[in-house]
């Protein structure tokens, strides 16, 4: 479990590294210019307390890591990308009700 279930940064380089750690991590594909992905962020922030036992959330600039970006065609954001023992199982794109993020992540857990 991360210390105190917060989101962490994810980067190119440490990308396979962290979706391939056992159990569910859900990457968040964001920007700094981007107004909505500033609107889900404390929703993932309250996610990742409210499940810190089962589950990662990992942020994923896209302007500073382009290459995950490009690998899993991501065109729009906030896009994000659930993972589950390193395979990328579900994903959904846009700010949405945090309804929307618990039902995929009920699909999965």
């Amino acid at each position: 479990v991360i210390a105190g279930g917060r989101p962490f940064a994810v980067t190119d380089a440490t990308f396979d590294a962290e979706t391939r750690k056992s159990g569910l991590i859900l990457v968040d594909f964001w920007a700094e210019w981007c107004g909505p992905c500033h609107r889900i962020a404390p929703v993932l922030e309250q996610l990742a307390k409210d499940r810190a036992a089962s589950l990662r959330i990992g942020k994923l600039n896209v302007d500073e890591n382009p290459q995950a970006a490009m690998r899993f065609q991501v065109m729009s954001i906030p896009t994000m990308l659930l993972f589950k023992e390193g395979k990328l199982v579900d994903g959904i794109v846009g700010a949405v009700p945090r309804a929307e993020i618990e039902a995929m992540l009920a699909r999965w857990s």
